[in-house]
């Protein structure tokens, strides 16, 4: 082990763990000359202790530092003005004698006259999350010590240009907690050089590497001043090649060389890479290697082969990010495995598209709510992405008939949820500590078995493969797109609709209190229901909300994560649509809007099935329409119960 205050250490005394310590680079730099039949040219790093040591010897640079703090973003005066006053101050500072001869005696081990790149490397720099890259400087050919400390100096006072201040002030980072360790490394006079990424950066795909090559040093390249030479390598195979110049800077076979290099180094940090390389006599060394951050992450498979995945948020209409808390409860009520990438949740449909039995069913399905989701699974099929498997035998079960529209059947699943939710908050009041974590667990796999019942499926299918049908059909007969919206009006059992007409209703308690209203129209604190009865007619506007927040106030915006803040939580969510409702209805309108929607649909029934009965074959046309109305109008509804209940 060594010194936890040392203030040289070399890379094979580094690990990747230790950031704090030797910054990004030199932690990445420590973690690749660990890696076997890994070249990296010797070094050494100078650490963020001797940084930190001589910053709290140095008032004046703490005082100028702390002056950065506060700068707005696009400030750029200021910005400049200030950071100049910090870097000045860093480059004249005299490094005390022990941290000097301790930087002297590292490089005579490896050779006082060598030239050697000093580069800086600070602690929030090349992290999966973020890339710093770029943001503090790096010097090539430095030969001797003093002009080694110079540059040590130099790299110290990188971590304050004008471009990473800026770059720390709109990314949060706080300037005072990010700390600079000095990579010194011996230069590769190479022949060739350039950069390596083991997943294609602009397509993002990880079975292809994309090499960028140029002859000489490349740090031209790497700084993004000229263009080199690209090449693809998927396999053992250069799959694409653009040469800038008369000579390439690489031969196929040293192309698809670095690249099985870069796959070793990619599986060693089980991520995609981002690797600056360089080339001399045949051997490729590596000085540097680290994460792409552009790249969508996506979920782990132990196979190395090809997979499909399917957002589960587009499919409830929710893209944002989840909590690991609400990842965690998706996964274990689900039916189907649900795999986490980028905080967000996916179905691995592979097998599916892979089977010509089970691929139309799936596109079928997809399609009918997402044609774009069906033309790009269909895109990947064409195009190979996944091998086809043999076509399967027939079910030797059939599926069961269609359900009849009886109006009892998804009425006794909502009773069934009523009971379940009753039984599950008494028990629920009972626990602690443990005790209601282990409940919960137990609790979730009872919700899971109703959720995945035969018979609470078949209710929901039904209801969505009558839509599908009657949108499907009555386009194709009547040449009408959505006459489906205008035949599910005020269907029973829609709780997402009910829910909304209850909230007009709550209006409709509050309008004639115009204290009322000029309180909740400025009210901002969630507890503003607490301090509504002091008004005379107070409490009948909170017995309204509260009432409702007693039925609907577990739900909320994007509510199929469980850790968003439900309504009963903060009810000033609802303000907002509470004093609209206020505005644009009148008294009693819930029921009215109800009840018209009702009539609208028995009207538009009537004149579908007029329609249908004067077109070709209009009697079997009519009364299939007529199995599917009912079938829809009874059960399309209970399908928001599942997510209310």
């Amino acid at each position: 082990m060594h010194d936890e205050k040392a203030y040289v250490l070399g890379f094979h005394e580094i690990d990747a763990t230790q950031i704090a310590l030797a910054g990004g680079k030199g932690a990445h730099l420590g973690e690749l000359s660990r890696i076997e039949h890994v070249r990296v040219p010797a070094g050494f790093c100078v650490t963020t202790n001797a940084f930190e040591r001589v910053v709290q010897e140095t008032p004046s640079i703490i005082a100028r530092i702390d002056r950065l703090a506060g700068l707005a973003p696009d400030d750029h005066e200021a910005i400049r003005a200030r950071s100049a006053e910090v870097r000045e101050e860093i480059e004249g500072v005299t490094i005390r004698d022990d941290l000097a001869a301790a930087i002297r005696r590292a490089l005579a081990a490896l050779g006082e006259h060598e030239a050697y790149a000093v580069r800086s490397s600070a602690t929030a720099e090349d992290l999966p999350g973020a890339s710093f890259a770029g943001q503090q400087d790096s010097y090539l050919n430095v030969v001797g010590p003093a002009a080694i400390l110079e540059h040590v100096r130099r790299c110290w006072a990188s971590l304050f240009t004008e471009r990473a201040v800026t770059y720390r002030l709109r990314n949060g980072f706080d300037h005072r907690r990010v700390r600079m360790a000095v990579v010194v490394q011996r230069m590769v006079f190479a022949e060739a050089a350039g950069i390596l990424f083991t997943a294609d950066p602009i397509r993002g795909n990880r079975k292809v590497a994309s090499i960028e090559a140029t002859l000489g040093l490349g740090e031209a390249l790497v700084s993004g001043l000229v263009n080199g030479d690209v090449y693809e390598v998927r396999g053992g195979d250069v799959v694409g090649k653009t040469i800038r110049r008369d000579e390439a800077a690489l031969t196929d076979a040293q192309a698809i060389r670095l690249a099985a290099l870069g796959r070793r180094i990619e599986a060693h940090f089980g991520r995609p890479q981002d690797i600056e390389w360089c080339l001399l006599d045949d051997e490729f060394s590596i000085v540097q290697s680290r994460p792409i951050t552009t790249l969508f992450p996506i979920p782990a498979a132990a196979d190395g082969e090809n997979h499909v995945y399917v957002s589960v948020g587009h499919q409830q209409m929710m893209t944002d990010a989840m909590k690991p808390l609400g990842i965690s409860v998706w996964q274990m009520i689900a039916a189907a495995p649900m795999l986490e990438a980028g905080a967000r949740l996916f179905v691995d449909v592979t097998r599916s598209l892979a089977s010509p039995a089970r691929r139309a069913a799936l596109l079928d399905l997809v399609g009918k709510s997402d044609p774009w989701f069906r033309d790009a699974l269909e895109t990947v099929v064409e195009r190979g992405f996944i091998p086809s498997l043999p076509a399967e035998a027939p079910a030797a079960v059939a599926p069961p008939p269609p359900l009849e529209p009886d109006p009892t059947i998804p009425a006794a699943l909502i009773e069934r949820w009523e009971a379940e939710n009753a039984a599950s908050r008494r028990a629920v009041v009972e626990k602690s500590g443990e005790e209601l974590f282990d409940f919960l667990r137990a609790d979730s796999q009872e919700l899971k078995r109703t959720l995945i019942d035969p018979q609470n499926m078949r209710v929901v299918m039904a209801g969505m493969e009558a839509t599908w049908w009657l949108s499907e059909h009555l386009e194709a007969w009547l040449g009408e797109k959505n006459a489906t919206d205008a035949l599910t009006q005020s269907a029973p059992h829609n709780v997402t609709s009910e829910m909304g007409w209850a909230l007009v209703d709550v209006a409709d308690a509050i309008r004639p209190y115009a204290d009322v209203v000029a309180y909740l129209q400025q009210a901002k604190d969630d507890h503003f229901l607490d301090e509504l009865p002091e008004l005379d007619v107070g409490r009948e506007a909170r017995a309204a909300i509260r009432a409702f927040l007693d039925q609907y106030g577990m739900r909320c915006a994007g509510e199929i994560d469980i850790t968003r803040p439900r309504w009963s939580e903060h009810p000033t969510m609802l303000l907002p649509i509470i004093l609209g409702n206020i505005r644009n209805f009148e008294p009693g309108e819930s029921a009215r809007r109800f009840e018209q929607g009702r009539r609208e649909a028995q009207k538009k029934e009537l004149e579908v099935l007029e329609r249908l009965r004067s077109s070709p074959d209009g009697e079997r046309r009519a009364e299939e329409t007529k199995k599917m109305i009912d079938r829809v109008r009874t059960f399309i509804g209970y399908r928001e119960y599942q997510k209310y209940g």
